[in-house]
């Protein structure tokens, strides 16, 4: 039976408000309509593929998460 390998300490991860992180696994054609539809709501970065396992990495910017102070 393998042995499982001791998992290394890793810095704890942080986010920007308003930015998710996405990955995409899927294959070519249907990665490319996923990132279509999110071209059309949203700003996302160049993706960053060719990763093994079909993976595909961006981010988008899906805008200002904070409530609004104001009143009317």
């Amino acid at each position: 039976m393998p042995t499982r390998r001791t998992s290394r300490e890793r810095p704890e991860r942080t986010t920007l408000p308003g930015i998710a992180d996405i990955r995409i696994t899927a294959d070519a054609p249907t990665t490319a309509a996923v990132l279509a539809v999110l071209r059309q709501e949203f700003t996302i970065t160049d993706p960053r593929g060719g990763y093994t396992g079909g993976r595909t990495y961006l981010q988008a910017d899906v805008g200002n998460p904070a409530p609004d102070d104001e009143e009317s």
